[in-house]
């Protein structure tokens, strides 16, 4: 059992006895590259699938039941980021669906304007940020990050604003070394810039609760298979800023938001797979209140397991000779990023794998934090927890460590 000041508690057996995935015996630390699915979650994509199901409408009841999902999803999507049901957007992934926001954001650019990346981010809040930015003859401006702490403050995003700044894009969460930047403090200086802020919450939205309004974000993506839900994206944003934007869509498809950012049919199953993961998070935790209030909860308790399993995985690591651990800012995500002296991170990862832990090796698309950590496109060894991690996981993973 774990337990935050609250009283709220975790039962972390509980929780694992409905992952089927989990029977497999391995120990898993691979959630912030995707989560293990709940047989809740399971269970709602095979209903979606095996109950009547067309596009969407109210004339019959495989229209409705297809109705019903997707204002079902949005509305747990809704609770979980703090924002509301009609602003919420749904694509295959966050990287596609940012994309899409930037090609549609720089039809208003051009030469003179100026965008902000971060050297701290995942690579999908980066590279469709500049690509855009260049093929409109608009300036990219690179906010670093210390590498030294893995800290990026308010002040390195403040360096590289101007006058012309009209976005910045910056992650809330490291999904390389799990810093995260105090994100209302960098939202106050883009607003004071007259610029846009875009927030990459695909990894944060897993240990922490979104608040979209207390971010100060005016666009926001996040992917539910990362926090036990199934495959695709979801943006959301400020409901003036969405509804002045006009994607390039299909000419007999709506023109209402959110729908005019989302392209073809939606997946049904997986926004029933979505809502059920959401739902299961509200129920980490034993309570009352509205799902949002479940869901705070459920994640400070969640918070308080996982900040204790990352120091004793942090402790242990120390306590090894030759161990460099790159995750060092002062508020970060359970996202423990290390290296051996002398052995290649490939095969650490390979090792653990041939002793039942599953600790994968890589730069996880983070090139740039790679690069600036002095680590190239090998990276390190990343473990990262996820609510089913227990200390029999860790006791197995220091353990294969162990020489």
């Amino acid at each position: 059992m774990s337990s935050d000041t609250t009283g709220h508690t975790l039962d972390v057996q509980a929780i694992r006895s409905c992952f089927p995935a989990l029977k497999a015996g391995t120990a898993r630390f691979d959630a912030p590259g995707g989560t293990q699915t709940p047989q809740p979650v399971i269970d709602a994509i095979s209903d979606a699938l095996t109950r009547p199901l067309a596009n969407r409408g109210t004339l019959t009841e495989a229209a409705r039941n297809a109705e019903a999902i997707v204002a079902g999803a949005r509305s747990a999507m809704a609770d979980l980021l703090g924002s509301e049901a009609d602003r919420v957007v749904f694509g295959r992934s966050a990287t596609q669906l940012v994309y899409d926001l930037a090609r549609t954001l720089a039809k208003g650019w051009g030469p003179g304007d100026e965008v902000v990346v971060s050297r701290l981010d995942h690579d999908s809040n980066i590279r469709p940020w500049t690509q855009a930015a260049e093929a409109v003859g608009a300036t990219v401006r690179w906010a670093d990050f210390d590498p030294a702490t893995g800290e990026l403050d308010a002040g390195h995003i403040e360096d590289v604003l101007s006058p012309r700044t009209r976005l910045v894009a910056v992650t809330a969460a490291s999904n390389l070394i799990g810093t995260c930047p105090d994100i209302p403090a960098v939202a106050s200086l883009v607003h004071r810039a007259g610029a846009l802020l875009h927030v990459d919450a695909v990894h944060y939205a897993s240990h922490a609760t979104v608040d979209l309004a207390a971010l100060g974000a005016d666009t926001l993506v996040c992917s539910p298979y990362k926090f036990l839900g199934p495959h695709l994206g979801v943006l959301t944003g400020r409901r003036e800023l969405l509804h002045s934007l006009h994607p390039d869509k299909l000419l007999p498809s709506s023109d209402a938001v959110p729908e005019r950012f989302e392209l073809g049919t939606l997946p049904y199953e997986l926004l029933a797979g979505t809502t059920a993961a959401v739902d299961f998070l509200a129920g980490l935790t034993a309570g009352s209140g509205s799902r949002r209030e479940r869901l705070g909860h459920a994640f400070t308790a969640l918070a308080s397991h996982e900040d204790r399993l990352r120091g004793r995985i942090e402790e242990g690591l120390s306590a090894m000779g030759g161990v460099t651990v790159y995750s060092r800012a002062a508020r970060r995500t359970p996202t423990t990023l290390f290296t051996l002296e002398g052995t290649d991170p490939g095969d650490v990862s390979r090792r653990l794998a041939e002793r039942g832990v599953d600790a994968p090796a890589g730069s996880f698309y983070a090139l740039e934090a790679s690069h600036r950590l002095g680590l190239g496109e090998g990276g390190g060894v990343r473990v990262g927890l996820a609510p089913y991690t227990c200390d029999e996981d860790v006791d197995r993973l220091l353990n294969a460590l162990t020489p």
